[in-house]
């Protein structure tokens, strides 16, 4: 029920208060609730409102600040072809029990440039990444500021 509220409150915020929206936002809610309760089984709890601050001021800074980090960098080996690039995958091991956090952690991992979330196996992601600085264990530092916000955000 929790979803179905929420989804519509979104919805008559993005849209308005006309009758017709009305109608096919109820609509849209039921579809959303009803996924959302078959197939993530994500739970709309009394800490939802602490978790939803986590994320949009504590995850999302985090993640905007890597995202602007790697896009200088990656613009840095585009204008100068002097810097070394040492593109490789990388198996990185993750810590996290929920799919929902294992989805954001790999897209987030996507979304700043010079990485891509190949495939993600149990409790392993496999990236591409253009600059694997070593084959020793510390590549997980691609995830690592994600990780450990993701879990206290989804788990």
């Amino acid at each position: 029920m929790s979803v179905f509220i929420a989804s519509l409150v979104l919805w008559l915020f993005l849209t308005g208060f006309s009758y017709q929206e009305l109608i096919v936002g109820i609509l849209v809610s039921i579809a959303v609730a009803s996924v959302f309760k078959n197939y993530h089984k994500i739970k709309f709890d009394g800490k939802l409102l602490v978790r939803l601050f986590k994320f949009i001021f504590v995850y999302l800074p985090v993640f905007i600040v890597e995202m602007i980090k790697a896009n200088f960098d990656v613009a840095v080996r585009v204008l100068n072809p002097k810097l070394p690039l040492n593109p490789g995958f990388v198996k990185i091991k993750t810590d996290l029990n929920s799919e929902v956090s294992k989805l954001f952690l790999a897209n987030s991992i996507t979304l700043t440039p010079g990485t891509l979330t190949l495939d993600g196996k149990d409790d392993h992601l496999y990236i591409h990444w253009i600059d694997v600085k070593t084959t020793e264990k510390k590549e997980e530092a691609i995830s690592a500021k994600f990780e450990k916000i993701l879990k206290g955000v989804f788990e």
